[in-house]
């Protein structure tokens, strides 16, 4: 496999042959042409051995892929074949709803921590998970080894709450505050504004013929 790091565009797409991979598995499918993928995930056979390419070689002319080799190996490359300890800051509507949502624990995610500012919520346990004060961050994120930081908190408390986070060791923000926060180089964050997503789709009503 090549050193050279992977587009972010291209990680995308090698979940999604993950998904479709472990379907076939199951279904005890054990080859899978790059058409065949492709045509399962509406890509083109091309795109699909340029972004497999990037995980290593697989596949013989003719033969196809070997869905189990290509099933661990993509495992690999992607960082699912480790649990990944998660911890939601803001335990408002989107925060409660993300630490309730049963799907993140069949992609070895586990929600470990909770936190929020607000006295009443603190103490309360939301799916085993008890909301802690935002100032016991830096103990808790250390001792349950958390690496992936979810910031679920307005747009004005979302920086605070990155800086928290980075020195408490986290490597990885999901960051849904409507707000660019700043983090370290080493720090990878990656932003989701639902409003403006949702927003995006007016041009499409706007211009639909």
């Amino acid at each position: 496999m090549s050193n050279k790091k992977i587009p972010e565009s291209t990680v995308s797409r090698l979940f999604l042959y993950l998904r479709e991979i472990v379907v076939l598995c199951g279904m005890n499918i054990r080859t899978i042409s790059s058409a065949e993928l492709g045509e399962r995930v509406n890509l083109s056979d091309v795109q699909v051995r340029k972004d497999l390419g990037h995980v290593g070689q697989f596949g013989t002319s003719g033969a196809g892929y070997d869905t189990e080799e290509l099933k661990t190996a993509l495992e690999k490359i992607l960082g699912k074949n480790k649990v990944w300890n998660v911890a939601v800051v803001g335990a408002g509507h989107l925060g409660s709803a993300l630490l309730t949502y049963p799907g993140f624990k069949t992609h070895n995610l586990n929600m470990v921590a909770a936190f929020d500012s607000e006295d009443k919520k603190i103490g309360k346990k939301i799916s085993n998970v008890t909301i802690q004060n935002i100032s016991e961050i830096l103990k808790n994120i250390k001792d349950k080894k958390v690496t992936i930081g979810v910031v679920a908190v307005p747009a004005e408390s979302a920086q605070g709450v990155a800086d928290k986070l980075v020195s408490s060791g986290v490597e990885c923000i999901l960051n849904f505050a409507p707000a660019s926060i700043s983090v370290p180089e080493n720090v990878k964050i990656k932003n989701v504004d639902l409003s403006r997503e949702l927003e995006t789709l007016s041009y499409f009503l706007a211009n639909k013929r």
